[in-house]
């Protein structure tokens, strides 16, 4: 038997990029998978066949997460076509990548929403189906701790998400439900073509980590099957960071 065999698992933002490698990932090890996307249908049905080949069941699931009637949807979509959710994966961002100080209120409130308040929501609403057990992931950003140029919107709703993780940690450990984060160093992925060549980001991306090589989307996932594997039991309310070391020397 597979390592999560009949398990539920519920990745938002998996039609591409690192969602894409988690969901992959985990039903390889048996996991049946819920995946939101926004826009990218052929990137949504492209994983879904992907991940059907591995012998489980798939279903992805069209959604805005900055509404809130969108987030209950998911969860009453997921409830609905298997009952219950075992690990969450609050994947999915988006960001305006401008200077605080050109920065819309319009266009705070659509980050802070879709990056901090949304995955806030989606694991209130997902705990209350979630088995003694589960575990519910962040992925944020080093931009969290690091001023990056161009990436306050983006760096301040990861900030917050790392400390909804450790809040979330406590509140949910009556149900024994694990909470923790993933800072993630630069990955080569769509999102890095939308910043300059000359920005910090694109010459991380283009730099081998102290490990020697460059970090993937592999590695990434890996980390999240380890956080929603019963061998990480003690690790609660935790921001671990995945960079080859890189953010060790910058």
């Amino acid at each position: 038997m597979k390592k999560f065999q009949n398990k539920i698992a519920l990745i938002t933002g998996g039609s591409k990029g690192i969602g894409s490698h988690i969901a992959k990932k985990l039903s390889e090890e048996g996991c049946n998978i819920a995946f939101t996307y926004m826009r990218n249908k052929s990137g949504a049905d492209k994983t879904k066949l992907s991940i059907s080949k591995q012998g489980v069941d798939c279903i992805s699931l069209k959604a805005n997460l900055s509404k809130e009637n969108d987030i209950k949807n998911i969860i009453k979509e997921v409830e609905n076509h298997y009952g219950s959710i075992d690990f969450l994966i609050n994947n999915a961002a988006t960001g305006i990548n401008t200077k605080a100080e050109d920065l819309s209120v319009k266009h705070w409130d659509w980050v802070l929403n879709t990056n901090s308040r949304g995955p806030w929501l989606l694991a209130i609403n997902a705990s209350k189906i979630m088995p003694r057990g589960g575990s519910i992931i962040n992925i944020t950003s080093l931009g969290s701790q690091k001023v990056l140029t161009n990436y306050f919107s983006v760096g301040v709703s990861k900030a917050a998400l790392e400390s909804i993780t450790r809040y979330l940690s406590i509140e949910l450990s009556r149900k024994n439900i694990k909470v923790n984060s993933i800072s993630p160093g630069v990955i080569k992925t769509e999102a890095i073509e939308s910043f300059p060549e000359s920005s910090e980001l694109h010459q991380m991306a283009n730099k081998k980590t102290p490990a020697g090589r460059f970090l993937k989307e592999e590695d990434v996932a890996d980390l999240v099957s380890f956080l929603c594997s019963e061998k990480s039991e003690m690790i609660r309310g935790q921001n671990i960071i995945i960079d080859g070391g890189e953010s060790l020397i910058k």
